[in-house]
């Protein structure tokens, strides 16, 4: 979560004009960092997010003109739903 919160606003910065998606995965991702925030010790029910990030990304699917940042988000992103929903 830490490197997400550190890549996630600069990959939108710097993406956000040629894939206007990201802007939405930025808002899922600030959503589910609050919830975990706020979740304490508790699990926070993150489904919701999971699908709809699942649905923007196209299942984490890496556009072909973007850098290797952008690429990392998406792996850690898939990552954490993995992981998630193990």
């Amino acid at each position: 979560m830490k490197t997400l919160k550190l890549y996630v606003p600069v990959v939108e910065r710097v993406h956000g004009a040629h894939h206007p998606e990201f802007h939405e995965v930025r808002q899922l991702f600030d959503s589910m960092a609050a919830k975990i925030s706020a979740g304490g010790r508790k699990r926070p029910e993150l489904a919701a997010e999971f699908q709809r990030l699942r649905e923007v990304t196209h299942n984490y699917q890496v556009p072909g003109d973007v850098c290797e940042s952008y690429e990392a988000v998406y792996t850690m992103l898939s990552a954490l739903d993995q992981a998630w929903h193990a």
